[in-house]
């Protein structure tokens, strides 16, 4: 089968873990492609940096760093016996190029893995060799020749035929194509699992053999013998006869949250312990394979979505922790259907994901936040790829008239801006990226420059030296915000209200500043590009507060009867 996952650049273990590629940043590249290529040079220079840092840090020889590496995988999912398989295929030659004083992007080179392509730049992270490049390039492959060591095809997009991995890549690659949970006995669109796409992205499935039974429904019979919306609320009071639902939620609103959006959405990030020598041990990849086969998300954790306890100490709540704090009769109504390269333009291919009956269901509150895509790409003149107002108008307009089918009346959508990212230059760039810190060598400005020479950088526009480069891509950005603002000043809709909120970066940090924070401590620093978990809090926070000042019958009442339901029904189940 050909894996349908690119790459993960700034993945150090996709040389060891082959199955990392099956996570990207970006949606719709195929395999073969330059971007497929290019994806796997950046883990291929990301996997040898580290091993050759391990050896750094505890004084090592390399073979001694890649065996600490794979020591620090968990057994699950293989991960430890597959990172051990290609340590023999690859480690001797690595072994006998980092002892030869070769840096990752000769190695990378050497084993084919990076490919200077005809009348192409050489894209490399590191400073260039002192001798010339096709010199010390050369001196490599020969010492590669040589090698008595097993040979594989270096350059196979199809990781997936890879030993051990060929369900793992079969699962994953239903949930992703699909965007509804893998493992849902009822096709009810939910799932007693956490991960691919289980109840980390939607309200846990509290009966999965019933399909009738799951979050964000009306009640039926207001639950007198079942919990069939899975909000934990069910039964009759002993002492009067009413049912609990009924006592408790009658009249109060109830909503759920829905988020259409792309990476930032879903809360893509790659912990930068993974990837950062001087910080690995045995902990370090403990949740590497939920990760996985969450596409590198943290849905759990996310502005809109997150049902966890935040894993920094903030005080702010998601948007699905403030609707279940405003009426505990929310609960587990939350829908987060993003995906990593999502735009206005392919969003049709996975919104009938959408679990929404309009006949049987509560109102929702929809988040669409297409914030990145339409004007971020990896391309060497990123310009003609973005999204040109007029067709973002029509692409807008046909998901809102898909909402209008299927969200029941009295829902509510709301339309994110996009945000003005040249942020991320002015906060990062003479920085030094976690690859780079430990050896003063690699600073952002290097490591957008090589993503953006491997046309796999996820936002070429904003991520890029050229200052005028990063002015018009904010201006296309603005231009399409002010379409999403004309769109919900003018048009209607029968099932739904429709607001526009801007995203504005700016406010969220001046508020990080005043607690004593600096702005780049709001950004993912492996991949430098994404907002981090940080921000999205404190961006959850804020259109909490705008919404509630502004148009707080979107949020629903707040139900008096929440310490009776604590009281009755404790956590309500979990999550």
């Amino acid at each position: 089968m050909q894996c349908p996952w690119k790459g993960l650049w700034a993945a150090p273990v996709l040389l060891l873990l082959p199955s990392l590629a099956l996570a990207s940043a970006t949606y719709g590249d195929l395999p073969g492609t330059r971007a497929s290529k290019g994806h796997t040079c950046v883990g291929c220079v990301a996997a040898v940096s580290v091993i050759e840092q391990l050896a750094q840090v505890h004084n090592s020889s390399v073979q001694a760093s890649m065996e600490r590496l794979c020591s620090y995988l968990p057994e699950k999912m293989f991960l430890k016996a597959t990172c051990y398989v290609v340590v023999s295929m690859f480690g001797p030659d690595i072994i006998k190029l980092l002892d030869a004083d070769m840096n990752a992007d000769v190695v990378c080179h050497a084993l084919k893995f990076c490919h200077q392509e005809p009348g192409q730049d050489l894209c490399h992270l590191y400073p260039l060799p002192q001798e010339p490049w096709k010199f010390t390039l050369e001196k490599a492959r020969q010492m590669v020749r040589e090698s008595p060591t097993l040979k594989h095809p270096r350059s196979s997009s199809d990781i997936c035929s890879l030993p051990f991995l060929t369900k793992i890549c079969q699962e994953i690659k239903s949930s992703i194509e699909n965007s509804v949970p893998f493992k849902d006995a009822d096709a009810d669109k939910h799932s007693p699992f956490p991960t691919l796409r289980g109840y980390h992205w939607r309200g846990r499935d509290c009966n999965d053999s019933d399909e009738r039974a799951y979050p964000g429904r009306r009640p039926d019979n207001w639950d007198a013998h079942r919990d069939s919306n899975c909000n934990g609320i069910w039964g009759v009071d002993p002492k009067d006869g009413i049912p609990y639902e009924k006592k408790f939620c009658e009249g109060s609103q109830p909503r759920g949250i829905v988020l259409l959006g792309d990476s930032a959405g879903a809360h893509f990030h790659i912990p930068p312990e993974w990837i950062t020598a001087s910080k690995m041990s045995l902990k370090s990849f403990f949740d590497l394979p939920a990760a996985l086969t969450d596409e590198l998300d943290w849905p759990q954790l996310s502005g809109a979505t997150g049902f966890l306890n935040s894993t920094n100490g903030m005080k702010e709540n998601s948007l699905y922790l403030h609707l279940w704090k405003r009426n505990r009769c929310n609960h587990r109504d939350y829908q987060n259907l993003s995906k990593n390269g999502a735009s206005s333009q392919n969003l049709e291919r996975f919104i009938k994901s959408l679990s929404r009956n309009p006949l049987l269901d509560q109102p929702a509150i929809v988040i669409y936040a297409m914030i990145g895509n339409d004007v971020c790409n990896g391309k060497t003149d990123p310009v003609p790829e973005m999204t040109t107002p007029e067709r973002f108008y029509s692409k807008v307009m046909e998901t809102l008239k898909y909402l209008n089918s299927h969200l029941p009346n009295g829902s509510h959508v709301i339309l994110y801006g996009l945000p003005d990212g040249t942020f991320l230059w002015d906060n990062l760039h003479n920085r030094y990226h976690p690859l780079g810190q430990l050896n003063a060598d690699v600073t952002y400005r290097r490591f957008y420059t090589f993503l953006s020479c491997l046309q796999v950088s996820p936002c070429h526009g904003w991520m890029s030296s050229n200052g005028t480069l990063r002015a018009l891509t904010s201006k296309r950005a603005e231009q399409l915000s002010n379409v999403l603002k004309r769109i919900a000043a003018t048009e209607r809709f029968p099932n739904f209200d429709l607001f526009y909120l801007d995203f504005d970066f700016q406010e969220i940090t001046k508020k990080w500043q005043q607690r004593g924070g600096q702005p780049w401590q709001l950004i993912e620093p492996v991949d430098g590009f994404h907002p981090n978990e940080v921000a999205l809090q404190l961006l959850a926070d804020r259109l909490w507060d705008k919404v509630q000042l502004r148009w707080p019958e979107v949020l629903g009442k707040e139900n008096p009867f929440n310490p009776q339901i604590e009281q009755v029904f404790g956590d309500q189940g979990g999550h």
